[in-house]
């Protein structure tokens, strides 16, 4: 079937993208509210950008065109920590995002610790063995919609010490947790390794 772009409303265009784009990495976000409320909420528009300086960037919807908890919280404190969830949190993550209102902290209602961050006020999730802390780089606003892309640098790494090795990140250890489309979840399944390509002089 041939689907012209032109022709899609925001709904249709929105699935079609969620399926095709996958399997999708969470971003867990902690923030802090200006009123010192921790909130938690999943996002799957997310990748890295740069490993000089370590940035990441996270893309996060507009609600009936109103910002997000989360978007509002990072552009009040330009700060937010990047949780890596396992696949033994999926009914957490399933559960933080629900639209609770503002003044609910998501991470306290769900019985979820939290841990002071080594560089940024918002905290990081006790049960997280990857933590990113983040700062805010730059806000990019894109599409109709005015979703907003934030690009941060990565301050601090929180690693789990039996998940590293050598600088590496055992993912089978790890054991993320990834977003399909809808409100379905995908685990790491069977991982297939190569030899390294090696490098060619120039």
């Amino acid at each position: 079937m041939l689907i012209r772009a032109a022709g899609l409303g925001a709904e249709a265009a929105y699935k079609l993208l969620t399926g095709s784009v996958v399997p999708r990495p969470i971003a867990w976000i902690t923030t802090v509210s200006p009123a010192g409320l921790v909130n938690l909420a999943p996002f799957s528009a997310f990748t890295f950008l740069s490993n000089t300086p370590p940035m990441i960037g996270v893309s996060i919807g507009r609600k009936a065109g109103v910002l997000k908890d989360t978007a509002r919280n990072i552009r009040a404190s330009r700060e937010f920590v990047v949780n890596v969830a396992d696949e033994s949190r999926i009914d957490a993550v399933h559960a933080s995002a629900r639209e609770y209102p503002a003044d609910v902290g998501e991470a306290e209602l769900l019985g979820l610790a939290t841990v002071a961050s080594a560089a940024v006020v918002p905290p990081r999730l006790a049960v997280a063995r990857v933590a990113l802390e983040c700062r805010l780089v730059r806000v990019l606003t894109f599409g109709a919609a005015r979703t907003n892309f934030f690009v941060a640098m990565v301050e601090v790494f929180q690693i789990d010490d039996a998940i590293l090795t050598d600088g590496k990140i055992d993912t089978a250890r790890l054991r993320p947790l990834a977003r399909l489309g809808g409100p379905r979840y995908a685990t790491l399944g069977s991982i297939v390794s190569r030899a390294p390509i090696p490098t060619t002089p120039k």
